[in-house]
């Protein structure tokens, strides 16, 4: 009965294909696996069935499936690109010093037979017939025993063997906090198939793209072991951790050795856990009744942070669900684990030995990603910064409203002024690639890190003001509205902008992600001429951009001037509350710009481009004239 009720609910709440784009479809997933846990030597087997439905309007022969535990052995691609790139991810390293040079040796290469992480597939089936298998790294190529026709069903089912790696990235055991069990990217997964084709990415170190899909998971573990994770225990009355409904005692048989949960997951595009003997397990109701699990060690100096986060997590969910769109499950799950933060379906993991500000900053910005990621599943692999960038957006923009940072009167209130400060960093390095880089394929960590969270971040933050503050916050209303339990692209995310504010705006959108070009604009000159200032601004960067402008004059009146960039066909209303001339626009194939102020150029004491510093022009200091 619990199994109906939660699908039937789920039905209501609109799980459904609702992207708006003609002819739009996607692919569908039903798991239903069964996992026994040896805690001893941390190795698992299982059984999955997974029914598959091809929405496509294509035949398919073969399907691909990723064994990303495959990973984490010597000589794998992963492995591999730790020792290529010149800045490895140093959580995945060891860093020595030899004839004065710092080098690094992958941890993976160390790892012994007992140490890494494998996932090993027999007995597949397609509808009961054996089916022929590829196996290459961390994908497996199935060849089909029979097509699969468009709009058709097929079931496979398969047994596999896992071992969980020492914690070396995301998943793993005994990690360094002490995390008996992070279990990410741990089944055998259904890559996505799409309209662009299928991604059966290896996995090198950056993150996923998964078919939607619902999922039947029952996992036997030692008895003393608590879970938390993705979906919703189906009998927590059975099980207790600190699940069991208020007013049940959960007694368990004098010789039960191990207890089965049973987890439901609706309408998911993953399935993550962490387990260990030594949780506590807190849970607080937010708003709309969501119920909100905390799984973190019973260790002295962090007990006090853990429960100051959980008020602040309800705080969190009740600005995500007004800034963005209501989230639609009714659980989520905090759990210490992993190696940083990582978001799942309906959990997190988190490393939990921090500062309270750290605690909530990291919690923030991984339940952000249930919006950004886990409800609107962009591609992360080919379009990383659409979930990267726009959750590090809107957990700023969260984080100043539930713990608001200290600042000095005077000092820049920008809450995005970091993004922009490192993506300056960036281009002067000379190392940025365009935004629409593969993930895997950065030739640097630093360049790939800054181009998804901040150039990310600023794509929304400078469309903000593009098209005004309120038309961005609508823009994401728009967006989510639209395209949930969907996979936006890029131009998505364009479109809803230019629905919502009539601007035109596919310049910003091929500029920002598929260029490197920068903005970069300069007063040149201020002349006096018949009596009155005619000021020319210069484009020095290739990327044209809609130009702000202060004039603060000598008798301490300001006024603002608006040049609208022609290639949007639309102007800004006034952001500001001071007079404002609306000017006539400027063609990106001019390179100067000017105009005339109806004073003289003794009355001006400032010109500023761009007051509100959301533009990301990359050299701030032709960006002011000040009277000598």
């Amino acid at each position: 009965m619990k199994k109906i009720a939660i699908f039937s609910l789920f039905s209501l709440l609109g799980f459904s294909q609702n992207n708006p784009n003609p002819g739009y479809w996607q692919q569908h997933v039903d798991y239903k696996m069964e996992v026994d846990m040896n805690v001893k030597n941390f190795q698992y087997k299982g059984k999955q069935e997974l029914v598959y439905t091809n929405n496509s309007s294509d035949t398919l022969y073969r399907v691909f499936y990723h064994l990303y535990p495959n990973a984490f052995q010597p000589g794998s691609a992963m492995d591999a690109r730790l020792t290529s790139i010149s800045d490895p991810d140093k959580r995945m390293v060891k860093t020595f010093k030899q004839a004065d040079k710092e080098v690094y040796e992958s941890r993976i290469s160390q790892l012994k037979p007992d140490e890494i992480g494998y996932l090993k597939i027999s007995n597949l089936k397609q509808d009961g017939a054996t089916a022929e298998t590829k196996e290459e790294g961390t994908i497996l190529e199935v060849k089909l025993t029979k097509p699969l026709l468009p709009h058709q069903k097929t079931t496979f089912t398969l047994d596999f063997d896992g071992q969980v790696p020492l914690q070396v990235r995301r998943s793993g055991r005994n990690s360094e906090e002490g995390i008996a069990l992070s279990m990410t990217q741990w089944y055998p997964k259904m890559a996505e198939y799409d309209f662009e084709g299928w991604h059966a990415d290896p996995y090198i170190g950056r993150e996923f793209h998964g078919v939607w899909g619902n999922f039947d998971v029952k996992i036997t573990i030692d008895k003393e072991y608590t879970i938390g994770g993705t979906g919703y225990l189906q009998n927590k009355n059975e099980i207790g951790h600190g699940y069991e409904d208020e007013g049940i005692t959960v007694k368990y048989p004098r010789k039960t050795k191990t207890l089965t949960w049973h987890f439901i997951a609706p309408n998911v595009h993953d399935f993550a856990w962490g387990a260990d003997n030594e949780y506590i397990h807190d849970k607080i109701t937010g708003p709309d009744n969501v119920e909100l699990h905390f799984f973190y060690k019973n260790k002295k100096e962090n007990l006090e942070n853990w429960k100051k986060m959980q008020p602040k997590t309800a705080e969190l969910l009740d600005f995500y669900n007004k800034t963005v769109g209501p989230y639609p499950y009714k659980q989520y799950s905090v759990v210490q684990g992993g190696d940083g933060g990582m978001e799942y379906a309906m959990c997190t993991l988190i490393t939990g030995n921090r500062s309270y500000g750290s605690l909530v900053g990291v919690t923030a910005h991984e339940f952000a990603h249930s919006w950004f990621q886990h409800i609107l599943a962009s591609n992360e692999s080919k379009h990383e910064w659409m979930d990267e960038g726009f959750t590090s957006f809107i957990s700023d923009l969260a984080m100043e409203q539930v713990l608001p940072s200290k600042k000095k009167e005077g000092e820049d209130q920008n809450p995005f002024q970091s993004a922009y400060g490192n993506y300056r960093y960036l281009v002067k390095t000379g190392k940025e690639q365009p935004l629409s880089t593969h993930a895997d394929r950065y030739d640097y960590n630093m360049a790939y890190g800054i181009a998804a969270y901040s150039k990310g971040e600023i794509f929304l933050a400078q469309l903000g003001y593009v098209i005004g503050t309120d038309n961005l916050m609508k823009t994401l209303k728009r967006y989510y509205y639209d395209y949930k339990f969907t996979h936006p692209t890029p131009n998505d995310i364009k479109r809803s902008a230019e629905k919502i504010s009539g601007a035109i705006l596919d310049w910003y959108l091929v500029d920002w992600t598929q260029t490197t070009n920068t903005i970069d604009y300069a007063v040149k000159s201020v002349d006096e001429e018949n009596g009155k200032a005619k000021v020319t601004l210069e484009r020095i960067g290739r990327m044209p951009m809609p130009l702000d402008l202060l004039v603060v004059f000598e008798d301490g009146t300001q006024k603002t001037y608006y040049i609208p960039n022609t290639l949007m066909r639309w102007e800004k209303e006034n952001p500001y509350s001071i007079e404002r001339t609306v000017l006539k626009g400027w063609d990106w194939a001019f390179p100067t710009f000017s105009f005339e102020i109806p004073k003289s150029k003794s009355d001006i004491k400032a010109i500023v481009i761009d007051p509100s510093g959301l533009m990301a022009d990359v050299n701030l200091d032709n960006n002011v004239y000040e009277k000598k």
